[in-house]
């Protein structure tokens, strides 16, 4: 089961997580009021589905929403989404393999409209 959870961040912050089950897929920085991670989370539910996959390591660039297939300094791999004014909305952890980093932007891009948000703040 797929689902949002807004969870308490430093400093009275809030953040993000995407999960499915009880894993993190994906998750946000802090944001300073909870109305802004929900802002989050509705940007996401529409914008994620069909969003492009940008993948950095081949040079690739993208514009507007989009995910980034990202190289980490030890070799592995994670993506982000960036929303059309360059900010990254939320990240992944990394992966072994870039395959793993676009299958979870897929997953996200697929699953993110129909879940359902849970406030634990």
């Amino acid at each position: 089961m797929h689902k949002f959870k807004i969870v308490a961040g430093a400093n009275d912050q809030f953040r993000v997580q995407f999960l499915y089950n009880s894993e993190i897929m994906v998750w946000s920085e802090n944001y300073a009021s909870k109305s802004s991670a929900k802002n989050c989370i509705d940007s996401m539910k529409k914008n994620t589905p069909g969003a492009p996959i940008a993948d950095l390591t081949k040079g690739e660039e993208g514009s507007g929403y989009r995910w980034e297939i990202v190289e980490a300094k030890n070799g592995e791999f994670f993506n982000r989404f960036v929303a059309s004014n360059g900010e990254t909305m939320v990240r992944s952890e990394t992966y072994t393999t870039k395959a793993n980093a676009v299958n979870c932007a897929e997953s996200v891009s697929k699953n993110s409209p129909s879940a359902d948000t849970e406030d634990e703040t």
